[in-house]
């Protein structure tokens, strides 16, 4: 193996600080049921990990988790630390939890489980740790002793790979181990020898114990490399192929040798190298590389320096790195957004991806791409949306981007039409129509598509119940109306009720935004409009009586819809949106749980999967955690521009290291857990693009509010003006 004498950097692997999708179709699959730890986002210690000790042993711990180190590794940039003293009479045990990717059950493939071992000192096989494994579903081994499982001793100073075959691991669980299940690895104390060891793991995998692969994976080409101000982008090109795991990344400083820094994931052909420094110049290359560590050659080099960047510069940084979600990362048949990624490589979804069509608005209008790329986009899109399932015209919440066919994620009831998610993408359909307006062929065909798809949508039919006073979330061809989750605000259903009643074609009386959205039809549920006053910012839209709600509230109905200058008798939405957004920022400087991190400058409660891997709405003072999701700041950006800025900046200047990767702000993180999260959400990253557009050119507002049937519906359901 050509790199087994190489220590330290030079063996890199996947960096989840770069983790997309521009061969979606393999990617995940190929990492997902393989991939049990390659590396952490996080810094200091591996927050998917967990340790106990009785004394006199002893473990090394960092706030109670496996520490990381970064000088050696064989999937960059860093691998778990391992030093312990084993004593009579004690004990210490160090668990390594899998990461539960969103809507992606555990499914490993292989027979075997490997990892790779390096020290400083020779170990004897027989002081390794045992292992032992644990299941999804209650099954567990036996701990076992390294040696007994035939590990050899480790020499030092080189990586040593250990390969431990599942049919060798005795289970004496009620429930058989099922190794498909794989959940947490656990190393313990062996033998009671209470001498000090040190070892570093990596690259833990699943798979046929394949030590001896021999084929060379091909070679990526065409590296391009674009600085920024405290990063360089990194995009190549590369082939499907069998045989490689991942790219490994190499950085050159100063003419200096080339050392590895990080890897890439297969079918992910771009990184981010972070460094922090405004005044940084360096040369790269990239080679593919199998799971046994055998590399193709390297790609040509390419040089690339940071800078300082204006105000401006950084929004458009952000926006242009968010949009990647949605471009490279996009679903390879329909051309849709993916749910999350990492995350099942076919599950398209239908709201994300209406906020992912006005992202595209905003890239042709940025020249991130050509305008014939994105006419060519969009009309992939509705060329899918033609042919996928529809019920009454709506689509469902998810769609298999393959097929077309629904995904009834949410549960049995859950296989039919899903109105809100529904609505999300006629918002961002509309604003492409509005958009592409030039008399070509192309274009017109597009619109064409587009109305015929707006005119098909039966909004009438979801009005469900005898009354017929509000519209209903869901609707099935098997089940009706069984979900019966009425619509009503103050929440993000907003746009909904307005294209509802602005249909041409199956309209809804407008007499519905009254007696279903604001909350005063007879089957309604609470009140509307209650008013609140939090840290002296006065709203007017009540959630709860403790709390503002989550900040998607005032962000996924307000992308193309324009709230400023308009008012029913409750509100001013454009004026409550801003406040809510203050409240937010108020909130944190306030940080009534003391949570790390918290401030001006590190603020946005909104919905995103936190720490324990589940989504949460994070209301403040309701539910909230420590965790932040930077979509709520940034995309409040056309609410609070000087505000969102200051969270732009500390986050992308003095935490980037762990919070920004190739689409822009990372979905959230925790600073009091150490958790910063490796997977972005579809419906989180298009916001940030979009909503810096309305606060820089109000782009999206004035093109999606110039359809014609937005203003008479304005009229009809008697919204009037009012000061901003």
């Amino acid at each position: 193996m050509a790199n087994m004498k190489l220590t330290g950097p030079v063996l890199a692997a996947v960096l989840s600080a770069g983790l997309a999708c521009s061969v979606p179709a393999q990617s995940f699959a190929r990492f997902g049921d393989h991939v049990f730890f390659d590396n952490s986002p996080s810094s200091e210690s591996d927050p998917y990990s967990r340790a106990s000790i009785s004394p006199p042993s002893s473990l090394k711990l960092v706030h109670g988790r496996i520490p990381l180190e970064t000088a050696h590794f064989v999937s960059g940039p860093n691998a778990l630390e391992l030093s312990w003293t084993s004593a009579a009479h004690g004990g210490w045990d160090a668990q390594l939890n899998a990461i539960h990717w969103r809507n992606a059950d555990p499914s490993w493939k292989g027979q075997s489980l490997s990892f790779w071992m390096w020290t400083d000192r020779p170990v004897a096989a027989g002081d390794l740790p045992r292992v032992a494994l644990t299941d999804t579903d209650g099954g567990h081994t036996y701990p076992t002793s390294l040696h007994v499982l035939k590990a050899a001793d480790l020499a030092a100073h080189k990586w040593t790979r250990i390969n431990i075959a599942f049919a060798g691991l005795r289970s004496d669980s009620l429930h058989p181990f099922n190794p498909a299940r794989l959940d947490n690895i656990i190393f313990s104390q062996n033998v009671p020898d209470g001498k000090p060891h040190t070892v570093y793991v990596d690259e833990i995998r699943v798979g046929d114990g394949d030590v001896g692969a021999a084929s060379v994976p091909t070679a990526p080409t065409a590296l391009k490399a674009k600085g920024f101000e405290r990063h360089v982008d990194l995009e190549w090109q590369a082939p499907e192929d069998a045989v490689t795991a991942d790219y490994v990344i190499y950085r050159s400083i100063s003419g200096g040798p080339f050392q590895a820094i990080g890897t890439q994931r297969y079918g992910v052909h771009r990184y981010t190298d972070y460094t922090g420094d405004p005044h940084f110049e360096a040369a790269y290359q990239v080679s593919a590389r199998t799971p046994s560590l055998l590399e193709s050659p390297r790609t040509a080099s390419a040089n690339a320096h940071t800078h300082l960047m204006s105000d401006d510069e950084l929004l458009t940084m952000v926006q242009e790195a968010s949009f990647r979600y949605y471009w490279d990362g996009a679903e390879p048949n329909s051309g849709m957004a993916l749910e999350s990624q990492p995350g099942p490589d076919h599950l398209v979804a239908m709201g994300a991806s209406g906020f992912g069509v006005m992202a595209l608005v905003v890239a042709v209008n940025r020249g991130f791409i050509t305008r014939a790329e994105g006419v060519e986009r969009m009309q992939r899109i509705v060329d899918f949306l033609s042919k996928a399932d529809r019920y009454h015209g709506v689509w469902p919440h998810f769609l298999d981007g393959r097929t077309g066919k629904t995904v009834s994620l949410f549960g049995i009831y859950d296989d039919g039409g899903d109105l809100v998610e529904t609505s999300f993408m006629m918002q961002g359909l509309l604003t492409a129509r509005q958009y592409f307006s030039q008399e070509t062929a192309a274009e017109a065909a597009l619109r064409s598509t587009i109305n015929d798809l707006w005119h098909d949508v039966d909004w009438e039919w979801y009005r469900a119940t005898p009354d017929r006073d509000a519209l209903y979330w869901h609707w099935s061809p098997n089940y009706a109306f069984h979900i019966a989750n009425r619509l009503e605000g103050w929440n993000e259903v907003m746009i909904t009720y307005l294209l509802a009643i602005a249909s041409p074609t199956h309209p809804v009386p407008a007499s519905l935004y009254r007696t279903g959205y604001e909350r005063e039809g007879p089957g309604a549920h609470g009140t509307y409009g209650i008013r609140h006053t939090y840290f002296d910012i006065p709203l007017t839209q009540g959630y709860v009586p403790n709390s503002p709600g989550p900040l998607f509230f005032t962000q996924y109905s307000y992308m193309g819809y324009d709230p400023r200058g308009m008012r029913d008798k409750y509100s001013n939405y454009f004026r409550n949106n801003r406040n809510e957004a203050l409240v937010s920022q108020a909130y944190s400087i306030a940080n009534p749980k003391q949570f790390k991190g918290y401030g001006a400058n590190s603020w946005g409660l909104t919905a995103v999967d936190g720490p324990d891997d589940r989504y949460h709405e994070y209301k403040p003072f309701e539910e909230d955690d420590g965790t932040i999701a930077p979509t709520g700041a940034i995309a409040s950006y056309a609410y609070t521009p000087q505000q969102s800025l200051l969270a732009l900046k500390h986050w992308y200047r003095d935490m980037g290291a762990q919070t920004w990767s190739i689409y822009g702000f990372r979905d959230a993180f925790n600073e009091g857990e150490n958790w910063y999260s490796s997977t972005n959400m579809g419906l989180n990253q298009a916001p940030q693009v979009v909503m810096i557009e309305n606060g820089r050119t109000s782009l999206i507002w004035r093109t999606f509010m110039s359809s014609s049937e937005i203003g008479s519906m304005q009229t009809a359901i008697g919204l009037v003006r009012d000061r901003d």
